[in-house]
């Protein structure tokens, strides 16, 4: 028996290849289907069993592809209804691999089809359970993202349910059984969720805020709910695509995503079909050089999350600005998350551009010293601090504005166009995205702040917990 966690760090995702006698599954698999065939040829085995832990809101799964590709039976828990053939699972039901078997037990809480593999090997023994977003490491999967499709099921009705299902179905399993989560740390999916990506139900019991023994349902409900953040709005048109099925291939959406077009050609579709141009190059490269209009989010950090964070549709035409030998993974990480529409690629990039004749423009940046200095003498310069609300209210520079990355859109009206505005998140990755959105809509006047509030932090600058938030004039 072979248990391996493929883990996705741009997603803070796990998929899950369990292997036994020449017979393999994938748990919760992501768009692009060759890493688990090529796995299980590794083997020399056959992929029987698809098994989706529920319908996900953060990526759009590779389960019909992959079912198209292996013949292998996609397998759902109990009430689901997806637009496609699969085989819904009754609670209880054991499904044979090998020599091992997979017993399922319907979890539901984080949405009502959530469902639990418990993992039973050759002897008998319970080994390990697959949890999808039931169970975390530190936290257990948020119950808010489903309530706009049925108005009744309320976050509070869901983590009821949860409450009931880790109490009667995964508490009730021997301490010594391995957790294997569907996602770690930095996954919208939670709040809480732990670094590490495996651990013991004991330990978890231990150490879980969401395990405690002596936790009422009232006070799960309450503490599960509280602190909850709006998810990204792409979720709930992913959670549709995995219902309904009817997707294109991740061949076909890598064949046309990758056409490498000449910078004049690359022009003439960026016009045409009002493409969205993404940069996905380093935070380091792009200022130096970049195309009037083009937006950076680079691949280098959380690209596909931030994507689907900013472009409100998921149709957009998208052409691609990458370093060389980076275009399919660019397209692909696009395709994870719904975003299917990339049209090509500027053949030998921003230089191919500037050889051809075509304009360029710079985006202004300062080092955190001499911004200190700066700031120092001018207290009354506007700076943007672009990180998450609970990251400034944990500490900020003193007279900064939290103009968080994450709802530019519904913010940026609040700017002045006539004003300098100085920018700066973490570390520089999430401040260039806010600029170079902030240079598309027409402000000109920005410097970006290099290395962020973790190189602001070594200066003398003063720094502050929570404060009325500022005026953004």
């Amino acid at each position: 028996m072979k248990i391996e966690q493929i883990y996705t760090g741009c997603l803070a995702e796990a998929a899950y290849y369990i292997e036994s006698a020449g017979e393999a599954l994938i748990i919760d698999p992501l768009r692009e289907t060759k890493p688990y065939i090529e796995r299980a040829a590794k083997d020399n085995a056959k992929i029987k069993y698809i098994l989706e832990t529920h319908f996900h809101a953060d990526f759009v799964s590779g389960h019909l592809d992959l079912a198209a590709k292996t013949g292998a039976t996609i397998v759902f828990g109990p009430t689901a209804a997806p637009g496609y053939a699969a085989h819904i699972a009754t609670d209880g039901e054991i499904l044979s691999l090998g020599k091992i078997k997979i017993k399922v037990l319907h979890t539901p809480g984080h949405t009502m089809e959530s469902t639990t593999y418990l993992l039973i090997d050759e002897a008998g023994k319970e080994v390990a359970i697959f949890t999808g977003d039931t169970l975390f490491i530190g936290d257990v999967g948020r119950p808010d993202l489903v309530q706009k499709v049925k108005k009744e099921i309320t976050p509070e009705f869901l983590a009821g349910q949860l409450f009931d299902s880790l109490r009667n179905k995964i508490m009730t399993l021997p301490d010594e059984i391995i957790v294997y989560p569907g996602h770690g740390a930095g996954s919208a999916c939670g709040k809480n969720m732990s670094k590490e990506t495996t651990d013991t139900l004991g330990n978890q019991k231990k150490f879980n805020y969401a395990l405690r023994a002596d936790m009422t349902r009232e006070e799960f409900i309450k503490e599960v709910t509280e602190g909850l953040v709006a998810p990204p709005q792409y979720f709930p048109h992913n959670v549709i695509m995995n219902v309904t099925g009817g997707l294109n291939s991740i061949d076909q959406i890598i064949r046309r995503g990758t056409t490498a077009l000449e910078p004049k050609d690359f022009q003439l579709v960026w016009e045409t079909e009002e493409a969205l141009v993404i940069d996905a190059r380093s935070k380091d490269e792009f200022p130096k050089d970049y195309l009037p209009g083009a937006i950076f989010i680079g691949l280098d950090d959380n690209f596909a999350p931030w994507v689907g964070t900013l472009v409100t549709d998921l149709k957009q035409p998208i052409l691609l600005i990458t370093d060389q030998g980076k275009e399919e993974e660019a397209v692909v990480r696009l395709a994870r998350v719904g975003y299917d529409n990339t049209l090509g690629y500027l053949k030998g990039g921003v230089k191919a551009w500037i050889t051809a004749g075509l304009p360029t423009e710079q985006m202004d940046e300062i080092d955190a010293p001499e911004f200190a200095e700066l700031y120092m003498k001018n207290p009354d310069m506007k700076v943007l601090d672009a990180r998450r609300e609970s990251e400034y209210n944990s500490q900020h520079i003193e007279g900064t504005i939290n103009f968080p990355l994450d709802f530019i859109n519904s913010n940026m009206s609040m700017l002045d166009k006539n004003s300098t505005y100085y920018i700066h998140c973490a570390g520089g990755y999430r401040s260039m995205i806010t600029a170079s959105i902030l240079k598309a809509r027409g402000y000109e006047n920005l410097i970006n702040i290099r290395g962020g509030f973790a190189a602001l932090s070594k200066t003398s600058l003063p720094k502050t917990t929570y404060e009325a938030p500022k005026t953004m004039l």
